[in-house]
């Protein structure tokens, strides 16, 4: 079983942003996170749940992993992933007021970062204490605030976060 859990921010939304996501198997936890220097908080969510995504397929290209769960705060990612995208795709990536899908580019690379994978998409309350959510939420605001992080990368066991 992999736990996931992101978080994307963006400063001024349009504006600086960043992207946070844990990754935990049952041995090891990975955090990852990364900038924009100009982007919407939307963008850094999907981000963070494609990067995340991708360092599960790097780590297991073959496929072999078990179920996936990941935990997002995001409404936008959630309902978009799990209700809006087959019918944006089976019209043409249009909404239902005919317009085009915002972040049609990162939607798509959701989809073949998802390609495959068995995953269960989660909704989490935001800033509500999930200590998980609160340390990607971190992770997210440092990189959108150019500031260092140290990103953890060790033994679930010494993992001080709550997953």
């Amino acid at each position: 079983m992999i736990t996931i859990y992101t978080d994307g921010a963006a400063r001024g939304n349009p504006g600086p942003g960043g992207w946070g996501a844990i990754v935990a198997n049952d041995e090891r936890v990975v955090e990852l996170g990364g900038e924009n220097e100009h982007t919407t908080n939307n963008r850094m969510e999907l981000t963070a749940a494609i990067k995340a995504l991708e360092y599960v397929s790097d780590l297991e290209p073959n496929g072999s992993h078990s179920e996936i769960t990941i935990n997002t705060d995001s409404e936008y990612v959630m309902k978009g992933i799990t209700e809006w995208i087959h019918n944006w795709q089976k019209k043409g990536w249009k909404t239902a007021g005919k317009k085009a899908v915002l972040n049609q580019d990162l939607w798509q690379e959701l989809l073949i970062a998802s390609e495959g994978k068995q995953i269960e998409w989660k909704y989490v309350a935001g800033h509500a204490g999930v200590e998980a959510n609160e340390r990607c939420d971190e992770i997210a605001t440092a990189f959108a605030d150019g500031l260092e992080t140290t990103l953890y990368d060790g033994d679930k066991d010494a993992y001080s976060v709550g997953l």
